[in-house]
């Protein structure tokens, strides 16, 4: 065996599948991924979010000012991405030695976990984000904060809470399994990880299923009054006024969104994670 094939050896290796995560690296890659799928896709959300609003495309900007609400977003995506990675590989650390038919079950409550704990900070972002995206009147991003506090006082940052929660949860409880199964598989049964493309498609099946619980909390979000914004009545309400085609709105840009940023953010996560713990082992 020469040189090159045992630098491809150590480099696929380095990969790790099943191995515990010290939190720190977690938290910052997971940082450094969520910035940068957030930022490179951000016309896209914006889009995304104009197209599900209840006020209409046009009104709510159209293809003007794609990159309103950019500033909360950079400042809350290293926050909700690092507790999302953080929370995750922590989880999964407090079941080193399980068996590849209990190791789903792991994938998926480590995802349930992390899908909660990153809502705390991810919530307050996109409801000024969303706001600020598909404003009508072009509101500043204060004022928006500032309207939301007068009229719901600090819960006002939290509407839609449960509702983005139960939009995400599913999503992990695919995508994450799904991740980790193809991860694995792929390096026992043909000797090299996941392709971008193979990630994107995973996050693209989660997507779709998805969608219609998405285009509900955007609107839960957007609405200035919290009086008949439940789950219920909002979802009832769109399909009633535009049946299963409102109810997925958005759909497209929604899947290319996930797909590209399924591509980015686990591709950049294990970049960093790599990156990190190639440091670390060089220090010590």
């Amino acid at each position: 065996m020469d040189g090159s094939e045992l630098d491809k050896i150590n480099a696929f290796n380095s990969i790790p599948i099943n191995g515990s995560r010290h939190y720190s690296t977690s938290l910052i890659a997971g940082a450094v991924a969520g910035t940068v799928v957030d930022v490179a896709l951000f016309p896209l959300d914006t889009l995304k979010t104009r197209l599900q609003s209840q006020f209409g495309f046009l009104e709510s900007g159209g293809f003007r000012g794609i990159y309103k609400g950019l500033t909360p977003t950079i400042i809350g995506a290293p926050f909700t991405a690092g507790l999302f990675f953080g929370t995750y590989d922590g989880f999964k650390n407090l079941f080193p030695n399980v068996s590849s038919n209990t190791a789903p079950v792991v994938h998926i409550c480590a995802g349930i976990m992390g899908e909660v704990v990153c809502c705390t900070t991810k919530v307050p972002v996109e409801i000024v984000k969303q706001r600020r995206q598909a404003s009508p009147n072009q509101e500043s991003i204060v004022r928006i904060m500032k309207n939301a506090y007068a009229n719901e006082g600090f819960f006002g940052f939290y509407r839609g809470f449960w509702t983005t929660v139960m939009r995400d949860i599913p999503f992990s409880m695919l995508q994450l399994p799904i991740w980790e199964y193809l991860k694995k598989e792929y390096k026992i049964f043909t000797g090299r990880p996941l392709t971008t493309l193979e990630v994107a498609l995973c996050g693209g099946i989660a997507a779709v299923i998805t969608t219609p619980i998405d285009v509900t909390k955007t609107q839960i979000m957007l609405a200035n009054s919290a009086v008949d914004q439940n789950l219920s009545t909002v979802f009832i309400k769109i399909y009633k006024k535009k049946g299963i085609s409102g109810l997925f709105a958005g759909f497209l840009p929604r899947v290319v969104f996930i797909m590209l940023g399924g591509a980015l953010f686990f591709g950049a996560y294990e970049k960093t994670c790599r990156i990190i713990e190639e440091k670390q082992t060089f220090v010590t």
